[in-house]
């Protein structure tokens, strides 16, 4: 739970007692803005990023070139554009679609071609136990100021000695307000109206976000390490796999537009966009808490271009940088003087704002431990594949 005193309106967090934002997924946070079939295997070069190729590559190390590793959708033609104006530096952002694939891609590799890693807080903390990042030198970084008090000193890397948050935000439940009798307000809403969901609702393809919402929703911990509670999370979630559509962390937002899904779970920066595209989609963090994420600038231990992946950081915390952000690719801001910046409507908007009563419901993922994580995997697999 994250506690302490609230600005602007009781809408972001200004101090953390000992606990993690969170992000993991796969494919998360706008895989292509709902393009995700346009991606398979393609280079996206007049968009500046592209999908990464998981062959091995050449080693990249001009000084020239900055090459970054990211989410879809957190970068654009026009940040990229507007870095190497200002700077010089070419960069050139590949995409990777969850945390996981990512590591594994950096542990096979070296992380050789990449002075640039977009990773969730979770995994930030598994990379340092890694030994695969650089301890960041904050003199050649400008801007660390202007975070709110809650991202200086996170639980995942205390004094944000090798990471710098650039995005935040829940997980919760979007669905269609005109075509429901009664909105959701908590994850028990799946069961009890299991019925009149049937096949019309979706959960991420995520195994900590599914069962941790299944294990919210029985009165547990999101990071519970009790084999029997998440056990009992599983058998829950079996009762319920009937009435899913499917487990999908991008294909959804088609789906609920199109009619086809009632309810999807998902992740705030996704549904903002939903319900800003029609206003016939709410959002709702659950009743019984959820997961709170945050996602990361890293450099890897083997950046070969040390001074651009600073230079990136940099452009990153400027606050007009940052506010510029949040309303083009729909993410919330950590950065202070970037949040002040936005518009009174983005600022109070609770999809991406949302007020400390619902943050404090919330947890951070924290790793596991591999004897833990392979108990949710194999439960996670029996689901899945049954």
């Amino acid at each position: 739970m994250i506690e302490g005193n609230y600005d602007h309106d009781n809408r972001l967090p200004m101090s953390e007692q000992g606990t993690q934002f969170n992000g993991v997924q796969l494919n998360r946070r706008k895989f292509l803005k709902g393009s995700a079939a346009a991606l398979s295997g393609f280079a996206l070069s007049s968009c500046g990023w592209r999908l990464a190729d998981v062959k091995p590559t050449a080693r990249r190390t001009s000084t020239d070139t900055l090459y970054i590793y990211t989410w879809a959708g957190y970068t654009d033609d026009a940040l990229l554009k507007q870095f190497e104006a200002e700077t010089g530096i070419r960069a050139i952002a590949d995409v990777f679609d969850s945390n996981e694939a990512m590591l594994a891609r950096i542990q096979a590799q070296g992380g050789g071609d990449y002075s640039i890693i977009y990773p969730s807080d979770y995994i930030v903390q598994e990379m340092i136990d890694l030994e695969l990042l650089q301890e960041l030198d904050h003199s050649q970084i400008n801007g660390l100021d202007n975070l709110f008090e809650t991202f200086t000193d996170p639980g995942y890397d205390p004094g944000n000695s090798y990471s710098i948050p650039i995005s935040w935000g829940t997980t919760g439940l979007i669905y269609n307000k005109s075509a429901l009798d009664e909105a959701p307000t908590d994850w028990n809403y799946l069961w009890d109206n299991a019925d009149k969901l049937q096949r019309r609702m979706t959960l991420l393809n995520d195994v900590r976000e599914v069962l941790g919402a299944s294990l919210k929703s029985l009165g547990y911990s999101y990071n519970s390490t009790e084999e029997a509670q998440v056990k009992a999370a599983y058998e829950r979630l079996v009762e319920l796999r009937p009435a899913i559509a499917s487990f999908n962390s991008d294909a959804w937002r088609t789906q609920i537009l199109s009619g086809d899904l009632l309810v999807a779970m998902c992740y705030s920066s996704d549904a903002n966009e939903i319900t800003e595209e029609d206003d016939n989609f709410a959002y709702v963090v659950p009743s019984s808490g959820s997961s709170v994420w945050a996602d990361t600038l890293v450099i890897p231990r083997t950046a070969p271009n040390v001074p651009g992946a600073y230079a990136w950081m940099s452009f990153m915390m400027r606050a007009q940088v940052s506010a510029e952000i949040t309303q083009r690719l729909s993410f919330a801001t950590p950065n202070r003087p970037g949040y002040e910046l936005l518009p009174e409507d983005v600022r109070t908007n609770p999809n991406l704002f949302p007020s400390s009563e619902t943050i404090d419901r919330c947890e951070g993922l924290k790793p596991l431990g591999e004897e833990v994580g392979e108990i949710y995997d194999r439960y996670w697999t029996k689901l899945t594949s049954g």
